[in-house]
């Protein structure tokens, strides 16, 4: 395809720009900006409404699509009203338990498909703890879905619909992304003028900088220039792009390599430079990668809308609890022979199952400065269980070019979810069993190792 003739085909939702299978159902995207820009006005109302009920803390439980891009936001707008809870870890839910209060709290629960096993423990968990009180809870989920059937029980302020024919990695400037970015104080409409701007930009040939980008990508995989190597900003834009990324790319043993903040100087990589010079240009740049990345999956010939290896980690992780007892996480392997099987082309990348802290970041980044020296890989990093809704795809379904290093530690007392037979510490270990056996069921290179980050058994 030439270069008009791919922009036209992928407005024109014509399913055979890359794989001619289901593409056509999952370009809701394309036209979410100018659609939410006719729904910002109930948003800035709802957000007046909560603010008028004395609710000045938000919590938002979410994975993967639904969580990333508002991290984004508030990290980029400075927001500390808004919390993003996308851990199992039992140590991370106590401390935010215990930094907020309760009582002025309102908790938003993020699903897509509204069965997510995370997001559904953390609504059961704070559902208790809050006294089964329905006006404290909000949902953002697709219509039909049984979070919407939970929120209809019982009693939720606000139950909003997500656009069907867009998948969550394409969610950001959807309900998933604005209806949080409205408890956050944000502009909404403004946001969305520079997406719907950016938008009517990528119909056309001329200055069209989504398809430049996404070109840039697709050539450099060509030329096995696979690591995309995303020039870190303020807000940590590349925490979101990376699912943007690994999830519609890492498929048919195919994909792009997402490397936030990696240096771009090596014969397989090339620099990504988010364009972000105020914080509502935000909008416009979602629109821009999710664009360039519909145009890399026609390079690279590939659906870039499914996910068919994120299935293989949750069945994994579903056997391990129904097995009935917590799994015992052994150290395999070392970082030294993890490092000594690394070829020219790989990637390294840190799983830590662990919770996310600021001593944990640190950790993190002595482990990847360790890995980078020693390797000269490109290396990435994320936490546990969040990555399985981001990365993981390519971790299965990419190029056998990745060597995985788990993290594990002692997650503490047990926390019990409501309604489950396990709680929070079984569920995480089993999250980390699960991917690590299905890592290596793919014929993946891996160790694990253990850290010492207890406080005192909590």
């Amino acid at each position: 395809m030439d270069r008009d003739d791919l922009i036209d085909r992928i407005w024109e939702r014509d399913p055979t720009t890359w794989t001619g299978r289901d593409e056509a159902r999952w370009l809701g995207w394309l036209d979410e900006p100018h659609r939410m820009r006719e729904r910002a006005g109930d948003l800035v109302a709802f957000a007046g409404e909560v603010q008028d009920a004395g609710l000045d803390t938000v919590v938002l439980l979410g994975m993967g699509g639904s969580s990333l891009a508002p991290e984004v936001l508030r990290r980029t707008f400075g927001v500390e009203s808004l919390h993003v809870l996308d851990t199992t870890h039992p140590r991370a839910i106590r401390t935010l338990e215990e930094s907020i209060d309760l009582d002025r709290a309102l908790f938003v629960s993020a699903s897509k498909s509204g069965s997510t096993l995370e997001t559904r423990s953390h609504t059961d968990y704070f559902w208790e703890r809050i006294g089964r009180r329905g006006d404290r809870f909000v949902a953002i989920t697709d219509p039909g879905s049984p979070l919407e059937e939970l929120a209809r029980q019982r009693g939720f302020r606000r139950c909003f619909a997500g656009e069907p024919t867009i998948g969550g990695r394409y969610s950001a400037l959807s309900v998933f992304g604005m209806v949080p970015a409205a408890l956050m104080g944000i502009d909404v409409d403004r946001l969305l003028a520079a997406a719907e701007e950016m938008a009517g930009s990528c119909r056309h040939d001329a200055g069209n900088r989504g398809y430049a980008l996404g070109a840039a990508f697709g050539t450099g995989w060509s030329e096995e220039r696979d690591k995309i190597c995303i020039q870190e900003t303020g807000g940590g834009f590349g925490l979101w792009a990376e699912q943007l990324i690994a999830e519609s790319t890492g498929k048919e043993g195919k994909g792009l390599v997402p490397a936030p903040g990696e240096s771009p100087e090596g014969p397989d990589r090339q620099v990504a430079v988010p364009e972000v010079p105020d914080p509502h240009a935000l909008g416009a740049e979602f629109f821009r990668w999710e664009f360039a990345v519909a145009v890399a999956g026609a390079f690279l010939e590939i659906n870039p809308f499914d996910q068919p290896d994120v299935q293989a980690a949750k069945d994994r992780t579903n056997e391990v609890l129904a097995g009935g007892d917590e799994p015992v996480l052994e150290p395999e392997g070392s970082v030294e022979e993890l490092v000594a099987r690394a070829r020219e082309g790989d990637y390294l990348c840190v799983q830590a199952f662990v919770a996310p802290t600021p001593e944990s970041d640190l950790v993190i980044e002595e482990l990847v400065a360790t890995l980078r020296r020693e390797s000269g890989c490109v290396v990435t990093h994320g936490y546990g269980p969040r990555y399985l809704h981001s990365t993981g795809q390519l971790h299965k379904g990419g190029p056998n070019t990745g060597l995985f290093l788990q993290v594990v530690d002692d997650p503490g007392g047990e926390l019990k979810i409501p309604g489950q037979p396990f709680g929070f510490r079984r569920l995480i270990r089993a999250q980390a069993a699960g991917d690590f056996q299905s890592l290596k069921e793919r014929g993946r290179r891996v160790a694990r190792i253990y850290v010492d980050q207890s406080e005192g058994g909590r």
